[in-house]
């Protein structure tokens, strides 16, 4: 297990040693990207298919789960906890008490798009700097007595290009679709917001 550990070590110095001093950045950046991605999958994701409307009559008749899965079921829960109480001014609870649920909506969004833009970025400073061993490589005439130090900062140039693409194109389409189901979220909390407070304008004529 040791040797295991030593070898997996050994890799991963080869491995910045290849890509040059962007490479811990890029790592850096790779890691904070996925984590702002995996946080936003959580918050986002939708158990079930069953429209608001459906949730709506469900939580109002006591149908509902005890634990409710999901923003938008927990919008729906709080909404419906907030319409039975017949208060004043429902749209303005409405909307304070989804703020939290708006606020998870976009959280990490700006994060993830800054990492994205940045990643290639750095990629490119990797690029300039093995390109400038190159050309020192060349411009000391050393080609042919250590033709290794051209090889090597050519390889530094196109290996922190790759990586930064490689950190940032997957996290591109990811992040969205990730704003996609975003937008379609928002949608939902407003629809919860209409139909409460279109069921407690009837309520309030009749009274």
């Amino acid at each position: 297990m040791l040797a295991a550990l030593e070898n997996s070590i050994s890799q991963v110095v080869s491995f910045v040693e290849v890509g040059g001093y962007v490479m811990p950045a890029l790592a850096a950046a790779s890691l904070l990207l996925w984590f702002g991605i995996g946080y936003r999958i959580s918050a986002l994701r939708r158990p079930g298919k069953r429209q608001v409307g459906t949730l709506i009559e469900d939580y109002a008749g006591g149908h509902g789960r005890a634990r409710p899965r999901g923003l938008v079921e927990r919008a729906v829960a709080d909404g419906v906890g907030i319409w039975r109480n017949r208060p004043r001014h429902l749209r303005r609870r409405l909307d304070a008490a989804f703020a939290d649920a708006e606020m998870d909506l976009k959280k990490y969004s700006r994060q993830i798009k800054a990492l994205v833009i940045a990643a290639p970025l750095m990629g490119l400073l990797g690029t300039v700097n093995g390109m400038v061993e190159t050309f020192d490589a060349l411009a000391d005439q050393r080609m042919i007595s250590q033709s290794g130090s051209i090889a090597a900062g050519i390889s530094k140039a196109l290996f922190a290009t790759q990586l930064g693409l490689a950190v940032a194109i997957p996290g591109l389409f990811v992040n969205g679709a990730l704003e996609r189901r975003a937008r379609e979220t928002h949608r939902e909390l407003e629809q919860i917001k209409n139909i409460l407070c279109a069921r407690a304008a009837p309520a309030k004529e009749h009274a």
